[in-house]
């Protein structure tokens, strides 16, 4: 049975590339806002919302893949991420902590009633409007939570921007060595690695632009924000990607 192919690109190397390449964005681009333009983290959160729900009504329409429009809402939802984060964390005052600690517990909770609802949280099962709903809330919880682990570890943590981009990039590695070495469920370890590639591109971003005394390169936030758009943009120009395929139906005639 020839398999569906769906809205959302194949897992390869390709994918991971873009994937943290989004998630750097997605810091240096929402604090060059909230940050560098004086707006705030509320205004920034507020602007960055309308773009990845405009984006996100989009993606779920659009009958087959398109990768600048897929990679678009991903950074969407890492820039309102990193606002939102950002927001909670310090302009209402919960803190790294919890603020992560609320956000794992949404992600956890949004991937149960996915699963209790759609039967499983796999990418290779997103051939509806409705799994793909599922799947873009759980991306925005997870790129709002990356934002908070990132800040968690380079500063509660004491790790700094780059002791945390170190471990966070340990901890993909070792994901990757189960994927290749192991039987562990591939759904739990695409999980897994996705969320850990947003503290890995927020503590990447912050030893981009924050200034050196705090332990960063002080590039700019806005010059970073727009050499990293122009790799991805080359990326996804240069590398081509496929949809995913969704083995258990009958592709269309």
């Amino acid at each position: 049975m020839t398999p569906t192919r769906s809205k959302v690109p194949e897992v390869a190397v390709t994918f991971w590339v873009l994937k943290i390449a989004a998630t750097t964005l997605g810091e240096t681009g929402g604090d060059a806002v909230t940050m560098t333009l004086n707006l705030g983290y509320l205004i920034g959160t507020a602007i960055f919302a309308v773009a990845f729900l405009v984006l996100a009504a989009a993606q779920i329409r659009a009958k087959t893949f398109h990768a600048p429009l897929y990679w678009a809402v991903i950074v969407a939802t890492t820039t309102v991420g990193t606002t939102m984060a950002d927001f909670a964390d310090r302009s209402l005052g919960i803190g790294y902590t919890g603020g992560a600690s609320i956000l794992f517990a949404l992600v956890l909770l949004s991937l149960l009633i996915w699963w209790r609802t759609e039967g499983s949280v796999s990418v290779n099962t997103i051939t509806s409007p409705r799994a793909e709903a599922f799947y873009w809330v759980t991306i925005l919880f997870s790129n709002t939570l990356g934002t908070a682990l990132g800040d968690w570890a380079a500063d509660d943590g004491g790790l700094g921007f780059e002791g945390g981009a170190l471990v966070f990039g340990a901890a993909i590695a070792v994901i990757a060595v189960a994927y290749f070495a192991t039987s562990l469920s591939r759904t739990l370890l695409f999980w897994a690695a996705f969320i850990l590639t947003r503290p890995l591109g927020a503590t990447v971003g912050d030893l981009l632009t924050k200034p050196a005394a705090d332990g960063g390169l002080h590039l700019g936030r806005f010059a970073s924000t727009g050499v990293i758009a122009v790799f991805i943009v080359a990326c996804i120009v240069l590398l081509p990607q496929r949809a995913g395929s969704h083995p258990g139906q009958q592709a269309p005639t």
